[in-house]
């Protein structure tokens, strides 16, 4: 009992030690938090300044070069880009490409992730090489545009923006590690218990995968909705247009008007082209950033489980 007592003394002691931080160290964590507060404002200031520009006047814009509040708010900049329609149209196509894109990539990601990360699977490595070579060599543009228009037929369809890039093999290999680091009692019990690989995947593992399933959906879904390159190579059908493709669009008619020195945005009654670049700028970025904040408990979590152990 003395022996105990003196151990839990000195546990007691070291614990209270540890807690204890001298000046020099809360000096570094006050200079740190300094550094990431002025990191993270210099991430934040630009897309302030692009809010505030997309409700800003064309003299506002030309006398001020950074401001983060306008001093005469106008809407006219959302007026314009809002009238055509073009806007929503293109929201709308960019909603139904992440929803469903996102939905097929964990379909096959998850799917394929299960039988990788059981052990007893005959061929594991195998699999698991084929996987890893994907991320390393690629059959490059030219025969991929090839493959999806001329073979696969899938020009001018959703199927182009979402087949190509079916299942990340990164992605995939974060959700392997996250299930391998998962008990193997689950499993087990769940047999005992007369269940069947179909029914521990969706009832047990999938459930306790919130974490990284919430993440790797997170980067599914932010690459489809800034998908462009696709976009512009297997859609021409302007009712197909994604949000990406509207932005650039716009970007470019107004680039083409404003060479013309001619043009007067002014007394055309039209909002300055800076201001139209900035509100569909906007209108682009918004839905994501309204997004993340419901995964964000999970975003790190999900990450350094998934990607440390296995």
């Amino acid at each position: 009992m003395t022996l105990l007592r003196k151990n839990d003394d000195r546990a007691i002691r070291a614990t209270g030690t540890l807690e204890k931080r001298s000046p020099a160290d809360q000096m570094v964590q006050v200079v740190l938090y300094i550094i990431i507060a002025l990191l993270a404002l210099l991430c934040v200031l630009p897309f302030i300044y692009v809010i505030a520009g997309s409700f800003a006047t064309e003299k506002e814009l030309t006398e001020r070069p950074f401001f983060l509040i306008p001093q005469d708010v106008s809407f006219n900049a959302y007026s314009y880009i809002f009238k055509d329609g073009s806007v929503f149209r293109g929201l709308q196509n960019s909603l139904f490409v992440t929803v469903v894109g996102t939905a097929i990539n964990m379909f096959i990601s998850t799917t394929l992730a299960y039988p990788l990360s059981r052990s007893y699977l005959k061929g594991r490595n195998g699999f698991i090489n084929m996987v890893i070579v994907t991320m390393l060599f690629s059959g490059g543009m030219i025969p991929g545009y090839i493959l999806v228009m001329n073979i696969l037929h899938l020009g001018n369809t959703w199927w182009a923006l979402w087949l190509p890039g079916a299942m990340n093999a990164f992605n995939m290999i974060i959700i392997k590690n996250y299930f391998q680091s998962l008990p193997n009692e689950l499993e087990e019990a769940a047999i005992i218990d007369g269940s069947n690989d179909l029914l521990t995947f969706v009832r047990i593992i999938l459930p306790l995968s919130a974490p990284v399933l919430a993440s790797v959906a997170l980067f599914y879904a932010v690459g489809h909705w800034n998908s462009y390159f696709n976009a512009m190579m297997y859609i021409n059908d302007p009712n197909m247009e994604v949000m990406t493709i509207v932005l650039r669009r716009m970007v470019f008619l107004t680039n083409k008007i404003t060479e013309d020195s001619t043009f007067d945005w002014g007394v055309a009654g039209l909002p300055p082209a800076k201001s139209i670049k900035m509100a569909t700028t906007v209108v682009a970025t918004i839905p994501m950033l309204c997004i993340y904040p419901f995964v964000q408990k999970y975003f790190t979590q999900g990450l350094m489980v998934g990607s440390v152990k296995g």
